[in-house]
């Protein structure tokens, strides 16, 4: 049997990838292996990544070839590359391309190079009424008003359609990016947003205006998207999470672009203004008095003749609004993220209905180049005690995760990290408000939750970028959209179950660049021997493929950080 003693990665005929992180070659075979495969767990030292025809299709769109792919798997296998794989890889990337949206003497068009696609095509059952009529042999005309489900149907069949249809102008908008920003300080695009934004603009052409770019936190996602606007010049709507992200985004528009207040709206709260740039929330544009009635501000999408469409945090992107953008293909749509991951498995829906991803940027990189701080992860593994462990053995499985999120042993935890960090700012983040209130009354500390309201949050978080106040409790608010550049201690208490994303927001917080030795420490607190430790491990997938690695520690009743150990875990 062929062998390679420097190989790091062993493949199998599932498409499943194994990737020794003890090897040499681990780090250099994972970064190229992250390319067009995922991550799914990670016991120990032994990862397990698997490609599918998504990950496939994803690496296509941003330049990649079978062959890459397969030349990758052949570098760094321990053993021989079982041909299934290999045929597999083939086979998908062959698939994209061969399906093709195009606009052809003033007639939506969709041409098909591949017998199999035709065979569907002609059965109709999969693509419903979007097909108008057969023009030949491989060509077909398409209602234009089917060009987004027609897409979603046939990637769910297993065919993604290459889209070439191009996009209607929109109304004009004279927008300019300043070299001197409104505040006085020097402003110009890095490299990497310079780059992205041009990747997704494409000279205007129908092979740009639609698609993904992700970034991590703190890497100027928003001035990539203002940057997309000053190119293409037109109407635009801002989908953002909530309503301090509508808020960051209008403050960023009228400090770096010629856009006067006049021509920015905010839809969200109390405001309903409609402008030539108008920032809404997913949770307005939801919103309905029951489940019988109308999405009340879905009209948004039809209120201008908008030219470009940002969704920003793209992966929490609901089902009204994938039903909305299906029916709109010809508006230019620009999908923001940190993180591709949908805990609903609806990624195929974002890379039917707003474009595959155009642009990816690993954040070690980024922390090499000292745009985002270099990050300190370490998991606090802490026992259950006393009566609190003689109910959590008695309840339910479901009343388990929470006994095990509550814990009141991870309170200890949180006072030796506070004494730790005592001179940086830290954020103390959960997922159950009663640990959280907890918590707050012991530190007498504020607390930051969904129900606070939106002047009293907005004044904390001056008084915590002041200086005033040097911790903050926070629930799941602070997952998305806080600007708070100096917060370099984020502790986790408690999350959603196994959230991918949720964890890469969560170190989000504290990625934005710090002075001096441009540090930030992530510390994640479970009990031990509990369903919370294999849902911790789900939670570090996202960040293990970006290249984190986690510090396991384990908390005995009287443990304290302190003197040497508290240098340790600092490093």
């Amino acid at each position: 049997m062929f062998m390679r003693k420097d190989g790091s990665l062993i493949i199998q005929s599932d498409n499943t990838v194994l990737l020794d992180g003890r090897h040499l070659t681990s780090k250099e075979a994972a970064e190229r292996l992250a390319r067009f495969a995922d991550l799914v767990k990670r016991p120990g030292d032994l990862h397990t990544y698997r490609f599918t025809p998504l990950s496939v299709w994803n690496a296509c769109a941003a330049g990649g070839t079978a062959q890459q792919m397969i030349d990758t798997l052949q570098a760094f296998s321990k053993y021989e590359v079982p041909m299934t794989a290999a045929s597999n890889i083939r086979e998908w990337a062959d698939r994209y391309g061969k399906l093709c949206l195009r606009h052809q003497h003033g007639s939506m068009t969709l041409t098909v190079d591949c017998e199999a696609a035709r065979s569907l095509l002609m059965d109709k059952k999969a693509v419903g009424d979007a097909l108008l009529r057969q023009l030949s042999d491989n060509v077909w005309e398409v209602k234009p008003s089917e060009r987004g489900r027609l897409k979603q149907e046939l990637l769910r069949q297993g065919y993604p359609v290459l889209d070439l249809a191009g996009y209607h102008a929109g109304e004009s908008l004279k927008v300019a990016l300043l070299q001197e920003t409104k505040s006085g300080r020097s402003f110009r695009l890095r490299d990497y947003q310079e780059q992205a934004a041009d990747l997704f603009y494409s000279e205007g052409n129908v092979h740009g205006g639609s698609g993904v770019l992700v970034l991590p936190c703190g890497a100027g996602k928003t001035v990539v998207g203002i940057a997309a606007l000053s190119r293409l010049n037109c109407a635009t709507l801002i989908l953002t999470s909530n309503v301090t992200s509508v808020k960051q985004w209008k403050n960023e528009l009228l400090d770096k672009t010629t856009l006067t207040p006049a021509e920015v709206g905010e839809y969200a709260g109390p405001l309903k203004q409609v402008r030539p740039v108008t920032i809404a929330t997913y949770q307005i544009m939801t919103h309905r008095s029951s489940k019988q009635h109308e999405y009340t501000h879905m009209k948004l999408f039809r209120e201008r003749d908008w030219g470009l469409i940002i969704y920003d945090e793209v992966h929490l992107l609901p089902a009204p609004v994938f039903r909305m953008t299906a029916e709109i293909q010809a508006t230019r749509r620009l999908g923001l993220t940190a993180t591709l991951v949908r805990e609903d498995g609806c990624e195929g829906d974002v890379f039917s209905l707003i474009g595959p991803k155009r642009f990816d940027m690993p954040w070690k990189q980024l922390e090499q180049q000292g745009w985002i701080a270099s990050v300190s992860c370490t998991e606090f593994r802490v026992p259950l005690t006393g009566t609190y462990a003689e109910c959590y053995y008695q309840a339910a499985p479901k009343g388990k995760l929470r006994l095990a999120s509550e814990n009141p042993n991870k309170a200890d935890v949180v006072q030796s990290l506070l004494d730790l960090h005592e001179d940086k700012q830290m954020l103390i983040i959960g997922q159950y408000l009663t640990q959280l209130r907890q918590l707050a009354d012991r530190f007498k500390l504020p607390l930051l939750t969904g129900s606070t309201p939106h002047h009293e949050r907005e004044m904390w978080f001056n008084r915590f970028k002041a200086g005033d106040v040097r911790a903050l409790i926070v629930s799941k608010v602070a997952n998305f959209a806080i600007d708070l550049p100096d917060a370099a201690v984020a502790v986790q208490v408690s999350g959603s179950f196994g959230s991918r994303q949720e964890e890469a927001q969560r170190i989000g917080r504290i990625l934005r660049p710090k002075p001096n030795a441009n540090e930030a420490w992530f510390y994640s607190v479970v009990t031990t021997g509990t369903k919370e430790t294999e849902f911790a491990l789900k939670r570090q997938l996202f960040m293990t493929e970006q290249g984190y690695q986690y510090q396991l520690v384990n908390w005995s009743e009287s443990m304290e950080i302190n003197g040497e150990q508290a240098q340790e875990v600092a490093k």
